[in-house]
């Protein structure tokens, strides 16, 4: 054996003894850690979830079950906390950034410990009651931080997790009348019942009835009004979409205050007016259109309080909330939390849990369940009150833009609100 043949086996010889020593002292002291490899992970996770009125209570018990099903991402413990807010109160306070979204060039590694403290509150998601909401809070962030805050693809884009749509609700006794006399229940219907001089007695009904008397959602504090008033610009123009010029079209003003007019009191009313009619019947107007959940949740309230029942009537120019599931996809929540998010929005698109919807007069976003699927439906139960499991052909409302919106609701500030 040559000299330089034993320098090598020399060589490799200390190699793998160096490798065996290191692979010992690893094994005999496990507290070492390996660089690289070692991934810190938090005994448990909470996500906090902003969610929109309209759909909170069943959002809230899916919680429950969520949080009492041991459910983990990643082998971490996940728990669910549902923060029930306005979907106008929540853009509002996105806008403001009364959350507290870190600024552009903010990491969250280089804040301090009471500051990193202070953005576990942060919410990991927000189920507002349209996409509109989305997009328009969306629109704020990126103009603050050049990038976008919530998705329309991918991942974490924002996904449906149940739809209500506007309805007439009427009460029934009204409702013969205006057919009668005009042969729908539609907007034009319902702005010629406004501004009838003679009330009631000039449309063929009943004197004691006094004058027509509208329903609308406060826009100020509820986007159902805001809904209500595209879906009377998309029949006066008879198109699916609206910019601030038609808003702005002084003839179309003249016509939107008139049937604006016929609403008793925007002041007094409460945020979700279907609750209104089932505490204060006729006292609170003779119909209107309102979101078609909140009238099938109040429906019982009405029948049992008021003898005359209300009754659904589904319009041509239609305007639904979609309850979008959206993520922050912001460093102010970590992946961990997104994805424990993702796993709660997979729960409530489970069949289960939207067949529970449909107890809350909810129409499922998961194309499996049928509005009919349980005995328990509330589209079953009050069937004969108009409720229609499938939806007669409409045209579908556009989302108007966030100028188009705001022109809106400044029109309303300007001129109705009182």
């Amino acid at each position: 054996m040559n000299r330089t043949r034993v320098i090598f086996i020399a060589i490799v010889g200390v190699a793998i003894l160096i490798v065996g020593v290191s692979l010992l002292l690893r094994t005999t002291n496990p507290t070492t850690p390996v660089a690289g490899l070692t991934v810190e992970q938090p005994d448990a996770v909470t996500v906090r979830i902003v969610t929109a009125l309209p759909v909170e209570p069943w959002v809230r018990g899916a919680a429950d079950a969520f949080n009492q099903g041991n459910n983990s991402v990643d082998g971490v413990p996940v728990q669910v906390e549902i923060v029930a807010v306005d979907g106008l109160t929540a853009l509002g306070r996105w806008d403001r950034n009364d959350y507290g979204a870190l600024d552009a060039d903010v990491r969250p590694e280089d804040l301090s410990v009471e500051a990193r403290a202070a953005l576990e509150d942060f919410p990991t998601a927000w189920i507002p009651d349209s996409r509109y909401l989305v997009e328009l809070a969306n629109a704020s962030y990126k103009e603050r931080l050049g990038r976008d805050v919530f998705l329309t693809d991918g991942e974490y884009r924002a996904r449906p997790i149940a739809i209500s749509l506007f309805t007439w609700g009427i009460y029934e006794s009204r409702g013969q009348v205006l057919e009668q006399k005009f042969g729908a229940i539609d907007w034009s219907t319902i702005h010629d019942a406004a501004i009838a001089k003679g009330g009631w007695p000039e449309l063929g009904g009943d004197p004691q009835w006094g004058y027509f008397k509208l329903v609308v959602p406060n826009p100020s504090k509820n986007a159902g009004g805001l809904a209500a008033m595209i879906a009377m610009a998309g029949e006066y123009y008879d198109r699916t979409d609206i910019g601030v010029e038609d808003i702005t079209n002084p003839e179309f003003q003249a016509w939107l205050a008139e049937m604006m007019g016929a609403v008793t009191d925007f002041s007094s009313a409460s945020a979700y007016t279907a609750e209104d009619f089932a505490l204060f019947g006729y006292s609170v107007g003779d119909g209107g259109q309102l979101l078609e959940s909140d009238l099938l949740q109040n429906m019982q309230g009405i029948v049992t309080r008021w003898e005359d029942p209300l009754k659904i009537y589904y319009p041509t120019y239609v305007t639904w909330f979609d309850f979008p599931f959206t993520v922050w996809v912001g460093p102010e929540t970590s992946a961990l939390k997104k994805n424990a998010a993702l796993a709660f929005q997979r729960f409530l698109l489970s069949e289960e849990q939207q067949q529970a919807a449909l107890v809350y007069g909810l129409r499922p976003a998961n194309p499996n369940i049928a509005v009919d699927a349980t005995p328990d439906s509330l589209f079953v139960k009050w069937q004969e009150r108009g409720v229609q499991p499938v939806v007669p052909r409409t045209a579908a409302m556009r989302n108007p833009d966030r100028e188009a919106l705001l022109t809106l609701l400044r029109w309303f500030e300007l001129n109705v609100a009182r």
